[in-house]
């Protein structure tokens, strides 16, 4: 009986995977973050905090609402801004997690409001020094040896011959294609 229901629905998406091909992409692709550092901090604030806690939410009215926020690029000063609802409820929905995915909450010495304090003062207690220790930036080749074991600088056919580098290949200049449908 579930295979029929897979039978079913298989040529739909055969018929979009074909007319997705004929489609003409643009490839939209921003350099990555600055270090491991800045990925894990960006991805931090989604999976250790609530998209939007009740106390900044100022005034809902006349379909309206109105918030605090943290402006970053502006020092880290708190604004006010409001939002229409359909908007407010767009960019809320932008931070809903999907199925599957959990959010990872912390209290006591490691909940985000006074964790660097706190683990000072464990760090501290247990006659460590207080300051967190310094972990040693590594190269991207570098970490992917600590971490696989894989050696770039060796030849990927028989790993022994070690590989050098002789130049580096100019980039494309290749415009892109806009689609003007």
């Amino acid at each position: 009986m579930q295979q029929a229901c897979d039978k079913r629905k298989l040529p739909a998406a055969n018929d979009e995977i074909k007319a997705s091909r004929k489609k003409s992409w643009v490839v939209y692709a921003k350099k990555p973050f600055g270090s491991p550092a800045k990925v894990l901090d960006y991805l931090g604030r989604y999976t250790h905090r609530v998209a939007l806690s009740n106390d900044r939410i100022l005034q809902v009215e006349n379909g309206k609402i109105t918030l605090s926020y943290r402006d970053r690029k502006d020092g880290e000063r708190k604004k006010i801004m409001t939002l229409e609802a359909q908007e407010f409820i767009r960019r809320f929905l932008l931070h809903v997690l999907p199925d599957g995915f959990m959010r990872i909450r912390h209290f006591g010495f490691l909940a985000n409001r006074s964790k660097k304090q706190a683990l000072a003062q464990c760090r501290q207690l247990l006659d460590l020094d207080p300051a967190l220790p310094q972990s040693p930036i590594l190269s991207a080749k570098d970490l992917l040896l600590k971490i696989t074991g894989l050696d770039l600088t060796r030849c990927p056919c028989c790993h022994e011959g070690a590989m050098i580098a002789v130049g580096d290949l100019p980039a494309l200049s290749i415009s892109p294609r806009v689609d003007s449908s």
